[in-house]
């Protein structure tokens, strides 16, 4: 007999079910999220299982590297392509963990990626950077906020970079004011130590591999854009064409189109935020550094919108990316920008 498993997950607690080759329940609990847990409900029936499907929510890691560590065929279940027959009058979580079960004996699951473990906390490392850059613009923000709106005065960047406690009681009368201020900027001050520090170890992490000097070979990438891409890509081969990268990369119009009208559109942020941030960078810095993508932006600029010219040459960075990646050659602007 073979079986096949749906686990449909929560935040506290998770539905096992296994299916046999007649989509028969051989199993279906709901058991607390402990792994031990999960893997002694299922020891019985461990020789028979052909692969489990496990839904893929904000908290997967633990259980889909501990069921592979136990030996099982996992398959992360694509939960944005799952769907259902839309005239079903109820439908809970133990019909959740079935569908996916019968999904995947049927071979049609709509499967995910997993992330190599090893990785992961490297990648994550470099996402909880890009956290703190957004958390310390908000701070700088804020002391601009706060001078503009008492005393009328406009600072810059670079003025709050270099500014003392001093600077602040000379300034603000208030010393209700001058301590908000300086509570701001000392939280400020922590968080470029700290940006700084995680930049060197995740360079130190992946400055080895021949594949972050070859992205440094593109006009507008520099360390942290390389170590993005490199981090949130995983392996190219995933990727079958470079139309999907770029795609994946959030570099490609979304459209829905019936008999030449255009019917809307959809799934525009379906892909990965932060390579849609990193490509989105380097087409700021490669229109400011390379003449030729300069040339081809204002080209792009005279007929769209600036935003639609800026996304274009994005668009062109991140095929070349994929490009350079796969045959590991560096970045050819006559071949990128024809």
């Amino acid at each position: 007999m073979e079986l096949y498993g749906g686990i449909d997950l929560h935040s506290n607690n998770c539905v096992v079910v296994l299916l046999d080759e007649e989509d028969r329940t051989v199993l279906e609990k709901r058991l607390t999220n402990n792994l031990d847990g999960i893997l002694l409900a299922m020891a019985d029936f461990r020789e028979a299982v052909r692969g489990i499907a496990v839904k893929s929510t904000y908290n997967w890691y633990w259980l889909v590297d501990g069921l592979m560590d136990a030996g099982h065929a996992l398959h992360l279940t694509n939960t944005a392509a799952v769907k259902q027959y839309e005239g079903l009058k109820y439908a809970g979580d133990r019909h959740d963990a079935r569908w996916l079960a019968h999904l995947l004996r049927l071979g049609i699951l709509p499967e995910g990626y997993i992330y190599p473990k090893e990785d992961r906390p490297v990648r994550d490392l470099l996402r909880k950077r890009s956290q703190l850059v957004r958390q310390r613009t908000q701070n700088i923000l804020s002391i601009q906020n706060l001078f503009a709106r008492n005393i009328a005065m406009r600072i810059t960047a670079d003025d709050v970079r270099k500014m003392t406690p001093d600077d602040v009681d000379g300034c603000l009368a208030s010393s209700d004011l001058a301590q908000a201020v300086k509570s701001t900027h000392a939280i400020y001050r922590c968080q470029c130590e700290e940006i700084r520090r995680l930049e060197k170890i995740t360079r130190g992490r992946v400055k080895s591999r021949p594949e972050f000097k070859l992205l440094q070979s593109v006009p507008g990438i520099g360390d942290i854009l390389a170590m993005t891409i490199l981090l949130e890509m995983g392996t190219v081969d995933r990727f079958p064409s470079a139309g999907k990268f770029a795609s994946y990369c959030r570099c490609v119009k979304s459209s829905r189109k019936s008999n030449g009208k255009n019917k809307g559109s959809g799934n525009r942020k379906n892909g990965n935020r932060y390579l849609s941030w990193a490509f989105a960078e380097a087409a700021t810095f490669a229109v400011r550094f390379s003449s030729r993508i300069k040339k081809y932006h204002q080209k792009k600029k005279a007929k769209r919108a600036p935003a639609v010219a800026c996304n274009a040459v994005a668009h062109k960075l991140a095929r070349a990316c994929y490009h350079i990646l796969r045959d590991s050659v560096p970045f050819d602007i006559d071949r990128a920008f024809v």
